[in-house]
C-alpha cells in the first residue's frame, strides 16, 4: 500500500432499523454495527461507491495518515 494514499473515516449516524437488506449488507462489509462507530477504510473506488450507497446514514470525514505523521 503507497504511504501517499488517503484515508476516510466513516461514522454510522442514524439507525440501519428499516433499511433494505442491501444497505446493511453494504454497512456489514464496511464494518458497521452501531450508531456513533467509527473506522478507517482506504479513500479507493470500491470504498468511495459503497459510501455513496448509504450515504443517508454516514459521516465522512478525510482522515489523517499515520504513516504521513512519521
Amino acid at each position: 500500500m503507497a504511504s501517499d494514499q488517503s484515508t476516510l473515516r466513516i461514522t454510522l449516524t442514524k439507525s440501519r432499523i428499516g433499511s433494505c437488506p442491501k444497505v446493511r449488507k453494504t454497512l456489514a462489509a464496511l464494518g458497521l454495527k452501531r450508531i456513533n462507530q467509527s473506522v478507517t477504510r482506504p479513500a479507493n473506488d470500491s470504498v468511495r461507491g459503497m459510501v455513496r450507497a448509504v450515504r443517508h446514514l454516514v459521516r465522512v470525514d478525510e482522515a489523517e495518515t499515520e504513516r504521513a505523521a512519521r
